[in-house]
């Protein structure tokens, strides 16, 4: 099974680079999108045999997460349940027989960090999400977590202590949440690779120069790892200011 995500950074404009055909070539069973920008309906999405879940942000054109699965689920839920969390179309929950997928866009800390407090609170309150559904199954999440956790994933470490998205807060954060059971599939394929990531600033040719951050991963639940048989990042599909990540499981 091949699980697949992606921040498209608006899915209408992406649409119009190539998502379609890069999708496709991926042969994904589940394709899990943050930063759609849309509601759903407001662009054809044409991907023959999945099943589409939305979870598009109150703000029109902002935020907004979707799930394009050739499974079935058992059921679908949108938002951790907490309605101060829930205005922005940042979690989308499926559950399967065998396990839960939760497909995320974290908020982002904002270049002031100005919302950095917000941030916070919005980590302990996802992280005991996933803990809660943890307690009923295995759990994959996936998605923009917006934060490089450690230095091998960022290309500058030394310059953004900080900056959003490096904060000493935001990778403690991320730091609770694999203490409380949980798997950075790709770190732990691959503790020592360097110079692999996820996104790159539209600003002075950083992708071309690979100047970026890893900050799309798949996370999941110890018990699941073994079941895991590889993480993938593809820096070699454009469409966006990040690539997609992958994750095959037996």
């Amino acid at each position: 099974m091949r699980l697949i995500s992606w921040n498209v950074n608006g899915l209408r404009a992406c649409l119009k680079k190539g998502f379609l055909e890069s999708v496709n070539g991926l042969c994904a069973d589940m394709i899990c999108l943050q930063e759609t920008k849309m509601q759903q309906g407001q662009a054809e999405v044409e991907l023959d045999g999945y099943l589409q879940y939305w979870n598009s942000a109150t703000k029109k054109g902002y935020s907004g997460t979707a799930i394009f699965t050739r499974i079935k689920p058992l059921s679908a839920t949108y938002g951790i349940g907490i309605a101060e969390h829930d205005q922005e179309g940042r979690v989308i929950t499926l559950e399967f027989a065998d396990f839960i997928l939760v497909n995320v866009y974290t908020p982002n800390a904002k270049q002031d960090l100005a919302r950095l407090d917000y941030r916070m609170k919005w980590e302990d309150a996802f992280r005991n999400y996933l803990s809660g559904l943890d307690n009923i199954k295995p759990v994959i999440i996936c998605g923009d977590l917006n934060v490089a956790h450690n230095e091998i994933d960022l290309c500058h470490p030394e310059s953004n202590h900080h900056s959003a998205g490096f904060t000493n807060e935001e990778r403690g954060k991320i730091s609770e949440l694999l203490s409380a059971g949980f798997v950075d599939t790709f770190r732990a394929f691959y503790p020592d690779l360097a110079d692999k990531y996820t996104w790159w600033s539209f600003r002075s040719n950083a992708r071309a120069n690979n100047v970026g951050w890893r900050i799309d991963y798949f996370i999941v639940s110890q018990r699941l790892f073994a079941q895991v048989t590889n993480a993938f990042i593809y820096p070699e599909i454009y469409g966006s200011d990040h690539c997609p990540v992958g994750l095959e499981l037996k």
